[in-house]
This record gives structure tokens, C-alpha cells and sequence, in this order.
């Protein structure tokens, strides 16, 4: 069965997460049924800055505006079984973390722990405090997936992108996306161990 993607983008540093998503989402329409695409304003904002473009809608991707209850992933029935939060704040985070579904971001991802449904979480924000910490514990044990926008090296990339990359590659695998992407220990790894 093809999925039904949701992304949303809240305002915390690294646009580039979701842009990268978007994009190697496109490539693997045949994965895919339905990709859904949400923003805060502050993720409009931060992606200005960080982009030095402003976000251009693509065609194939459904967007909605972060107040449109009315959206298919704001109900159970609508049948979205991934949401992907990048970058996801720790405002949005304990929000989810509290059961606060006070915009279309928190809702969805309240449907979809309620649903038992796959929702990762790329949080981005460092030092964590305690109450991060908790949140973050509180959604795990609530189903989520909690994946750090930490980017991993040992696959020796060259630019900015091919570093995010190693982040956007872990959260399409976790979302169960066939994709190609550098393995460890596999047949091109010059540093097996």
C-alpha cells in the first residue's frame, strides 16, 4: 500500500530538512499516495533566512494552512500513516507532548499517536533541558519516533547538503521509503569496521 506523507515544518533552524525531503519525495512518487505539506509562519520566516529563497509550493504536494482543521489529516478517517515534524520545535513538541492540539500541526500528530500511526519527530534545538527531555520521553512512550537533526559524517560528505542529507535519509528510512543512501558496512563503504 502507497503511503499517505504528511510534512510539517514549524520554526526551528534547518530548513534545509524539509526541502531535502520534498525534493527526494518527488523522485519516489511511486511510493507514495498522498504528500501533504503544513507550515507555522515562523517556519516561512526561518526559511527565508536560511534558504535565502522564499518557499516555492511544488505542484504534485497538497499544502495546507496551519489553521485548516478541515484538512484529511486532522481525522483518523482521513488515513495519513506518516508525519514527519522538520525541523520540530520544543514549542511543538510539548505541545504534542501535553496533548495541546492548538493548530493543524499538533492536531495531526495527535491523530496520528492516537491512530497508532508512524510520527517522527526531528527535533532541533541544543543544549536540551529537562523539560525537552521529557517531552521527549513522553512522546516516545506515546508511540512517536524522536530523531535528532544530528547529521553523521562517517560517510565523508562534501557540502552542506550531502551532510543534511545524512539526516533527511535517516527519517525517509525510518518512515519506511525505499531510498538509496550511504550504509554502513555496505559494498561501496571504504570504512567498513
Amino acid at each position: 500500500m502507497e503511503k499517505r506523507v504528511l510534512i510539517a515544518i514549524t520554526g526551528a533552524s534547518g530548513s534545509v530538512y524539509p526541502a531535502q525531503m520534498i525534493n527526494k519525495l518527488l523522485q519516489l512518487k511511486d511510493q507514495w499516495e498522498a504528500l501533504s505539506v503544513v507550515a507555522t509562519d515562523n517556519a516561512m520566516e526561518v526559511w527565508k533566512v536560511e534558504m535565502q529563497t522564499p518557499f516555492i509550493k511544488r505542484e504534485e504536494v497538497q499544502y495546507y494552512h496551519k489553521n485548516d482543521f478541515s484538512a484529511p489529516f486532522a481525522s483518523g478517517s482521513g488515513q495519513y500513516d506518516t508525519m514527519i515534524i522538520a525541523p520540530c520545535s520544543m514549542g511543538t513538541l510539548g505541545r504534542i507532548a501535553g496533548g495541546i492540539s492548538n493548530d493543524l500541526i499538533t492536531r495531526a500528530a495527535d491523530v496520528i499517536l492516537k491512530e497508532r500511526r508512524k510520527l517522527i519527530c526531528v527535533v532541533r534545538e541544543t543544549p536540551y533541558n529537562l523539560i525537552h527531555i521529557r517531552n521527549m520521553e513522553a512522546v516516545t512512550l506515546a508511540g512517536g519516533i524522536i530523531c535528532p537533526a544530528t547529521p553523521s559524517f562517517y560517510s565523508v560528505p562534501k557540502t552542506i547538503e550531502e551532510l543534511a542529507a545524512t539526516v533527511t535519509d535517516r527519517v525517509l528510512d525510518l518512515a519506511g521509503f525505499d531510498i538509496k543512501s550511504f550504509r554502513w558496512g555496505g559494498k561501496n563503504d571504504e570504512y567498513q569496521m
